[in-house]
């Protein structure tokens, strides 16, 4: 009796012709589509998600120090948290006719600017932020003690940078035996599936990529030659306000929505290989390989953004704005050293 390669279906069972058997193997995803989308949502499947890299609540009110700069993180186009005009000390103490200025990278802040505005209460707060904003911010407060002492004087340095979400997606690889490699079938295999995969992730304001489709002959494990076709693709959140169909809900979240994508891909393949193991018909020309979906987690940062533990522990998954000195040119995850760079966000070493 032949031994079977592990991860694969039988040899043995008679499979139908070449033109028969693309239609069928068609047939066959539609129809897994259609049942995937009827099934109730796994219970209990242990999914990995991203740690989250958003700032907490905690973070809302910062308070700055007499000995080192303190580093704020804001989002790009996003509001900023209160950023105090006050140590940890001064913040529970009674303050005497206190006075705030604060001053940018640009200059002299005042109460009505459009993109930054000073409370009463001396706390900076951003409006819409962006690139341009990013720097040294220093606040000056004069304050009494007491109604009897004289004023006194303290200067507290903030280091404000932009950040963005990463640019996160799952990358996965998937083997089918396949028609040979020359035949026009495994074409249109390949873009039945790119159009199934896509439907599947629609709604969750998800998109497919292909990103790599190839086909080779393969020697199995004392047996002949096969013919295989290895797919890689990957599936990546989408602008939830720009998406064909906008996602309003609170698993809006990208981490949340790339999650449920990749459990609904899973189950996809999975149901293939419960749908041809029940089947009473010779198998398909082109069919999925039982075990050979692989899928990796890709976190990449924008260009002029990078990801920094050491230098950003408040903030260590986030894509920060590149500081002077440094750069990247691409969908790296680091900014890279670059001594003749200047500016905040650099994408060129000029």
């Amino acid at each position: 009796m032949e031994a079977l390669a592990p991860g694969r279906a039988p040899r043995g069972r008679r499979r139908a012709g070449t033109e028969g058997s693309a239609l069928s193997a068609l047939s066959v995803a539609a129809v897994l589509l259609s049942a995937l989308l009827r099934a109730p949502p796994a219970v209990g499947y242990l999914a990995r998600l991203p740690r989250s890299f958003r700032l907490t609540q905690d973070s809302l009110k910062i308070v700055g120090s007499s000995h080192f700069p303190v580093s704020v993180y804001v989002m790009l186009h996003q509001k900023s948290p209160h950023v105090l005009c006050v140590t940890q000390r001064l913040r529970n103490t009674e303050l005497v006719d206190p006075s705030f200025q604060w001053h940018g990278p640009k200059g002299k802040i005042v109460s009505e600017n459009s993109t930054a505005k000073v409370t009463s209460t001396g706390s900076l707060i951003f409006q819409n932020f962006e690139e341009t904003m990013t720097g040294v911010y220093t606040c000056f407060l004069g304050y009494k003690p007491t109604v009897e002492e004289t004023v006194k004087n303290v200067q507290l340095k903030y280091l404000v940078y932009a950040y963005r979400e990463p640019h996160f997606y799952y990358q996965f690889t998937a083997r089918y035996h396949a028609a040979p490699c020359n035949s026009i079938y495994n074409i249109s295999f390949e873009k039945k599936l790119l159009q199934i995969l896509s439907k599947l992730v629609l709604d969750l304001s998800c998109e497919i990529s292909l990103l790599k489709s190839e086909c080779h002959r393969v020697k199995m494990q004392r047996a002949g030659l096969q013919n295989e076709l290895f797919f890689t693709f990957s599936v990546s959140p989408i602008d939830t306000e720009k998406g064909p169909k906008p996602c309003t809900d609170h698993n809006c979240e990208s981490s949340k929505r790339l999650s449920k994508a990749k459990n609904l891909i899973e189950r996809f393949f999975y149901q293939q290989v419960e749908v041809l193991g029940k089947r009473m018909e010779p198998l398909p020309e082109i069919y999925y390989i039982e075990g050979t979906l692989q899928m990796v987690w890709v976190n990449r940062c924008y260009p002029g953004y990078g990801i920094n533990v050491l230098k950003h522990p408040k903030c260590p998954e986030c894509c920060v704005i590149c500081s002077p000195g440094s750069y990247n040119p691409r969908d790296g995850t680091h900014c890279l050293q670059c001594n003749s760079s200047l500016v905040y966000g650099a994408k060129a070493c000029i």
